[in-house]
Formats: structure tokens, sequence, C-alpha cells
């Protein structure tokens, strides 16, 4: 039988870009190889990274991309901000969001219909392009023309719902708002991480939108033998959107448990992170040693997610296959995905926060136990082999191989 053979657009694939989904797509490349598809790579910003597990075709605008990035990063500095944030309460389309479209549209995308045409035409027989949170606004126009020119299904796959729509003003760490100006009824299917935003999608004209959940490897993420030398600990990208939520998880917790040890990992946290010590950037590939060096962790969502239902998150569930205790704040439709009580703790104001890590400190025996529970949890329900088996059911094609669900 022959392999289905799929093109990936994605966003990026170097992790030192420090996009969030980043990480992600490694390991659902991963899992979707491991299924028998022969996976071919092409990136939007930065080279496309090789590895045993896909194939690669160059970035047509590489130079282009880095320059806009640049002239981004220099913003940043000149504000004294990790990179340019949007308004949390008006991210309105902006004339210089205008500017950058209008530039876009005449420069980079017809380069980018030509390098996909050619793509297609050199490989021959590609059963499916996905275009992985690439701004939609920047593909108006292509999805149309490859499925009229080749018959191909043409897939977007939103791994940021619903902090991408323009209800929130799109990514900071791209500068781009994604769904203004673009038309999701160009793609067959518009896949996202959100059961709660996928009527927004069909409003905004997605002809059928779908959800596929967040995962983790349980391979890349899973508990190490270490000493607990850290009592709680949270590690995230900014606090943008759950800034009152870190002050209740952590910086008032802090201050009240004089001889609890808390640390936080990440940038650019501009509110209440009481007593946290903080140890800056970990690396991708030490994360889960970090996770299974502390005795709690917590799973801090940022408020568009925690407000909309089931709208899934890498984080908690990395936590979970590294047999952590997690600590998380409210999330609507958590229980999707892990029983609350059972498998993670939920806290809703800084009180409660407080007497659960009093109480899990106090018993590891429990604390391991919840780790342990959840841990199963992924490895029966929420790993990227669940997760690449549903979405090449969503593109509708056959793979030689059967994931290991």
């Amino acid at each position: 039988m022959k392999a289905p053979k799929v093109l990936a657009v994605a966003s990026a694939a170097d992790l030192d870009f420090r996009y969030g989904c980043t990480p992600a797509w490694w390991q659902l490349w991963k899992a979707m190889a491991e299924t028998g598809v022969d996976l071919i790579v092409t990136t939007y910003r930065g080279r496309a990274i090789e590895s045993p597990w896909w194939r690669t075709a160059p970035n047509p605008l590489y130079r282009e991309a880095e320059a806009f990035a640049a002239a981004r990063g220099l913003a940043a500095k000149v504000q004294r901000q990790e990179f340019v944030r949007r308004s949390e309460d008006e991210p309105g389309d902006s004339l210089a969001d205008r500017a950058v479209r209008e530039a876009v549209w005449r420069y980079a995308t017809p380069r980018w219909r030509r390098h996909l045409e050619q793509v297609i035409e050199r490989e021959g027989g590609v059963d499916a392009v996905v275009v992985f949170t690439v701004p939609m606004a920047h593909f108006r126009g292509i999805a149309p023309a490859l499925r009229e020119r080749f018959g191909v299904p043409v897939v977007y796959y939103d791994g940021d719902l619903p902090m991408s729509l323009p209800d929130y003003g799109g990514t900071d760490t791209s500068g781009f708002n994604y769904y203004v100006g673009a038309d999701p009824g160009e793609y067959d299917l518009v896949v996202g991480n959100s059961e709660g935003a996928l009527d927004r999608l069909r409003g905004l004209g997605a002809r059928r939108a779908e959800v596929v959940h967040w995962a983790a490897d349980p391979e890349l993420f899973r508990p190490h033998e270490v000493a607990k030398d850290t009592d709680v600990f949270f590690y995230g990208h900014s606090d943008k959107f759950r800034r009152e939520w870190m002050r209740e998880l952590i910086g008032e917790p802090s201050r009240r448990l004089d001889d609890v040890d808390f640390a936080i990992g990440g940038y650019d946290y501009r509110g209440d992170t009481g007593r946290a010590r903080s140890i800056g950037r970990v690396p991708f590939s030490v994360f889960p040693h970090a996770i299974s060096s502390a005795r709690i962790n917590l799973n801090v969502t940022r408020r568009a997610h925690a407000d909309t239902f089931a709208s899934s998150t890498c984080r908690l569930f990395e936590l979970a296959a590294c047999g952590a205790a997690i600590v998380s704040n409210p999330v609507n439709g958590i229980e999707r995905w892990f029983e609350p009580e059972r498998e993670l703790r939920i806290v809703a104001d800084a009180g409660e926060a407080v007497a659960a890590y009093a109480e899990l400190l106090a018993d590891p025996a429990q604390a391991e136990e919840i780790g342990r529970r959840a841990r199963e949890r992924v490895l029966d329900e929420h790993t990227y082999a669940h997760r690449a088996r549903r979405l090449i059911d969503l593109l509708g094609i056959r793979s030689p191989v059967t994931a290991d669900v």
C-alpha cells in the first residue's frame, strides 16, 4: 500500500523562535510519520529543520521573513519588551496591520502560491496539504488555487484557538492577526484545539470545523528519577491574559507560605509573582527534567482558553505525561481530559491554592498517586499517536500502519 503523502506548511520548525505550537508540531509530525505518512515540511519563518520523521522543502521567503522578525524585535527592544504586545482590552486591527497585510498580499502571497505549486508538482501524488498556524490572511486565495489545479484537499490547522481569533488580536509572538482579511471558507476543513471556538470559526465562514486536542509524546514527556529541589513550579510564555491567576496561584500563596519554595520559568512576567524565584527560560530538551524536579506543577491557563469550553493547551498534557502532581486554575471543560481531584487538583483562589499546596507537600504519596493517574490517562487517551490517527481520519487518507493507541 502506498504511503499517504502530506505537505505540511508550518509557521516554523525552529524551536529557537519560541513559538508555542512548534514543539507540539514536532511531536504530532513524528506520530504521523510513525503511522506511515510521508510528510514534507516547509516553513513560513526560518528554515525547515531536517529530522528522522519528515522531509523538507525550503522556505522561499527566508530572508524577507527574518527581516520582518528583526524589525519587530528592534521595536520590542525600543519599548523594553520581550515582544511587541497587543492590547488585552482593545486589540483592534491597526493601520500598521493593514499596511503589512497589503504588502504580504502583493509580494509574499503569490510567491508562496508558486512555491507550493512547484512542491506539489515535483513530489507528485500529494494526498493533502495542511497549513499549520501560518497567518490565514497571508495565504488568501492559495487554498482554492491548489484545489482547482491539483484536486488536493487543503486543510487549515489552528493550534492556538481561541487566542488566534480577531477577538483577541491574534498572536504577539508572530505579530499577525490571523483571520482579519482571511476567508476560512477557502479551506476544505479547519482543524482547531478548541471545541468551544468551532462555532466562531463557522461564523467566520469555515465550511467545516473539527477539533483535534493537544496531547503529549509519552516517550519525551515521562517521569525522571531526579531530586525534588522545588516545591511549586510554573513555566509559561509571559503572563498575558493570565495575570490574575498568576497572582492567585503564585503571588499571594508564595507570601503566605514562607517555608515553601516557588519557582517560575519563562519570561516577560509583569504581574504579581510574589516571592517566586525566576529560573528564566528552560530549554525544551530538559523541560521534562524540570517538571520532575518539582513536587507540585502548576497549570495556569490563559483567560481565553480557560473560559472557552474545552480549549486544550499543550502544558496540561505535558505535565500529566511526566507524572506531575498538577494544580490548575479552573478550566471550562477540563473534565473532557482529566478527572478533577483524582488526576489533578483545581483551585479557585489563593486560599484554595494555599490549602492544596500544604496538603500535597505534607503527603508526598498522595501527590505521587495523582501524578501516576494523570500519566495513565495520557497513555490511554492523550498521546500524539491518538491525535495523529484523528487527523489522518479527518484528512480522509489511509495509513498503511495502525497507530499504537
